[in-house]
């Protein structure tokens, strides 16, 4: 099976999450650190919407202005515009499979698309 996570080192439920993945015998892994490679606005419509979620709801409020922003009610362009302008405003860590998307927290949610 071949799975992409949108990975973030310096987070521990990316990492729990990567671990999960390299822990099965069955995963062709792609890691994308999205700081670095961060997804276009195409790409987050398209995890967004096969994950069953509005944008609003993989907002980063931890460590960001996000709420003060108002990006937490904020309509779906809104928030995606902030989000490709500033990567670190989407939450992590995103799966994506044949199976679906997941916004894997916790990192156990991973296991819904495997």
């Amino acid at each position: 099976m071949k799975a992409t996570i949108w990975h973030n080192p310096g987070c521990g439920k990316s990492r729990a999450t990567l671990e999960i993945l390299q822990g099965r015998g069955d995963v062709d892994l792609e890691v994308l650190e999205y700081l670095k490679n961060p997804p276009g606005r195409d790409k987050l419509v398209q995890l967004y919407r096969d994950a069953g979620i509005a944008p609003r709801e993989g907002v980063r409020t931890y460590g960001t202005d996000a709420e003060e922003r108002g990006l937490t009610t904020a309509d779906d362009a809104t928030v995606l515009d902030a989000m490709v302008a500033d990567p670190r405003l989407i939450e992590r860590p995103l799966v994506e499979t044949d199976k679906g998307v997941r916004l894997c927290r916790p990192p156990e949610r991973v296991n819904e698309i495997l």
